[in-house]
């Protein structure tokens, strides 16, 4: 509370020791001082434009192989035609498109999806493409990194979402990852991303088979490099969903991580990025909007945004319906003033 910024052991201290109570009002006196009464969120429509995917993650149960009867990949045509339903009828400000590593898509896909969207609408802002997925991009082409996202910036892409991060420690990440970048990977491809001049946001994955100190080790890393480079709009933590997973066939794990877990979580991400990267995002998605709302007087400041037609979360059992009302009801309800933004976190309107 005195502004001096927390290191990895008092992070992992707070992890397993502090009061959870004290902790969540330490994060929410932070968060005021930091960000105040306003929470915001955006009009996003989430594109899933693959669900082939090379990697077989232990965590994952939105991807396919190509012979399966439900694997699928979006046309040009048909990216747009949902790019337009998102725009015109949904008012979506942000197009979220994501996918699977799909090991036969070339640059050209890419370039022209992003080119199509832009033609058609020109304002809308495509945040596309997570740092794993450029890595893998970059060597199913073989183009070096900064050659994929300067191209694919010159087709259109405005920023980077901030999946695939997962969680950084190898020996955990190597149990629930297979076929997708080393922690250290994701970090310079986010790095390289954002001396060219695309934001995004990052993540870290909890609720799995982590321990104390990968958390606060992953929580760490993403403020150094945000030191370095002020790329990052939000941190996002992703609460991990077991359902339909190999994680849960394998037995690995049998339940999801309590709500005092994830509240623990998230208040410490705040204390921990403190003015280093001043926004934290509550998924909503993932937690559920109950818990949600509790996490926003935990440290949280934003809401993510509507998440229209998101398929990864639904994959593994998460319902993920909601408005801009809704969401400005559930601000609301806990008594802070909801405010509608663009995908870098400018206000587009108060209510």
């Amino acid at each position: 509370m005195n502004g001096e910024e927390l290191n990895f052991r008092d992070g992992v201290d707070l992890m397993k020791n502090e009061n959870l109570f004290l902790l969540g009002n330490a994060a929410d006196r932070l968060r005021r001082q930091i960000r105040g009464e306003n929470v915001t969120f955006v009009s996003s429509y989430y594109l899933n434009y693959t669900n082939i995917c090379a990697a077989s993650c232990q965590l994952c149960a939105f991807y396919r192989k190509e012979k399966d009867d439900d694997a699928y990949t979006l046309t040009n045509e048909l990216i747009v035609k949902r790019a337009e339903v998102a725009i015109n009828q949904l008012n979506a400000t942000e197009l979220h498109i994501v996918g699977g590593f799909h090991p036969k898509l070339d640059m050209e896909y890419y370039e022209g999806m992003f080119r199509s969207i832009k033609q058609r609408f020109p304002k809308v802002i495509i945040k596309a493409l997570t740092p794993a997925e450029i890595f893998f991009i970059s060597k199913v082409t073989k183009n070096s990194i900064k050659e994929v996202l300067t191209r694919l910036k010159e087709a259109g892409l405005d920023a980077l979402p901030g999946g695939g991060a997962e969680i950084f420690n190898k020996n955990t990440r190597d149990k629930i990852v297979l076929g997708k970048c080393s922690g250290e990977e994701w970090l310079d491809t986010a790095y390289q991303a954002h001396k060219i001049g695309l934001r995004g946001n990052c993540t870290m994955l909890f609720g799995h088979i982590e321990t104390p100190e990968d958390i606060v080790d992953h929580i760490i890393k993403l403020r150094e490099l945000n030191k370095k480079t002020g790329g990052f709009t939000t941190f996002i933590p992703l609460k991990f969903s077991l359902e339909n997973t190999r994680l849960e066939k394998e037995h690995t794990i049998t339940s999801e991580s309590p709500s005092t877990y994830d509240l623990r979580v998230i208040a410490l991400a705040r204390l921990l990025l403190a003015n280093v990267l001043p926004n934290v995002s509550v998924y909503w998605i993932a937690l559920g909007k109950k818990l949600a709302q509790v996490a926003l007087c935990y440290g949280g400041n934003d809401l993510v945004g509507t998440a229209f037609s998101e398929e990864i979360f639904k994959a593994a059992g998460k319902p993920n319906q909601t408005t801009t009302n809704e969401l400005q009801f559930l601000i609301k309800e806990i008594g802070r003033q909801p405010v509608q933004r663009d995908t870098f976190f400018n206000p587009i309107s108060n209510d």
